[in-house]
């Protein structure tokens, strides 16, 4: 059975368990596949790279807002009303 692996660097269960770090280190700030009997069990991201996921998700959340709400009538109000 094929498996699509969305990562460049791939390592097993034992060498995740043998050496953490190094394993992280391994994807050079990108995700590594951990597979699990030749198949992906999951994806070991380290924090820079899911801190910048997090933060494109909230972008993408963001616009998906902003369009919605284009075409809307303006409202002026002054701070002091507030």
């Amino acid at each position: 059975m094929a498996n699509l692996v969305l990562a460049e660097t791939t390592a097993s269960v034992s060498e995740l368990k043998k050496n953490p770090m190094g394993t992280v280190a391994a994807g050079e700030g990108a995700p590594v596949a951990i597979l699990n009997r030749n198949a992906p069990a999951f994806y070991c991201v380290p924090a820079k790279a899911y801190e910048a996921l997090l933060e494109k998700l909230e972008d993408m959340e963001l616009n998906a807002i902003a369009d919605a709400r284009k075409g809307q009538p303006i409202i002026k109000v002054k701070l002091d009303e507030l």
